[in-house]
């Protein structure tokens, strides 16, 4: 089984990057004989620019850029999909947004029919969310970000596609000096994300 782990941060020292490296390492540890590829966004130079060529392939009028092409092929190989990445803004950074609004097309992710039925084309992707902010959870709970957070992404991007989120984790206080907690359920995640398969 493969794992594709999707990280978004400019800053490749970051909490951010720990985490999803650590997630690899554990999957690819874990019982069974499963691989991990962790896709840096900003290392590799992805463009989440939504542009008119993005536009055109969502209307049907041209091909699927070259570059949404490839990131949905990593998808399209992968038996579950992990995104790790910061809130920033109590969302997605703009990087992640951009590979979501560009890379989760119409004709791929989902489909509109011109009677204007929505046909979600995802079913078979499992999806885990690695979220990782700087505040504790009593400011999380206080403000009411966490189902906020819950509502905006999974059920308005993923749901929409018909993509199945198995899992949510919100890494929380990552500033604070007990970072080890943190670290160690992003490996019990590793550990666990195919464990259903290898049993």
């Amino acid at each position: 089984m493969h794992a594709l782990i999707v990280a978004a941060h400019p800053d490749p020292r970051s909490f951010t990057h720990v985490v999803a490296s650590e997630l690899a390492r554990a999957v690819t540890q874990a019982l069974g004989s499963h691989t991990a590829e962790v896709a840096d966004l900003a290392a590799e130079g992805f463009h989440p620019r939504y542009n008119g060529a993005d536009r055109a392939s969502h209307d049907t009028q041209s091909l699927t850029p070259d570059d949404v092409l490839r990131e949905q092929q990593r998808i399209d190989r992968c038996h579950a999909l992990v995104l790790v990445y910061p809130v920033f803004w109590w969302s997605f950074p703009g990087l992640l947004k951009g590979w979501i609004d560009r890379v989760f097309s119409n004709g791929w992710a989902y489909r509109e029919t011109p009677g204007g039925k929505l046909v979600k084309l995802l079913g078979r992707l499992p999806v885990h969310l690695v979220a990782i902010g700087g505040a504790n959870a009593a400011t999380y709970d206080r403000h009411g970000y966490l189902p906020a957070i819950k509502t905006q992404i999974e059920h308005g991007i993923f749901d929409y596609c018909g993509a199945r989120v198995v899992s949510s984790e919100f890494l929380l206080d990552a500033h604070a000096p007990g970072r080890a907690a943190l670290l160690e359920t992003a490996r019990n995640m590793g550990n666990g994300l195919f464990a259903q398969c290898s049993g």
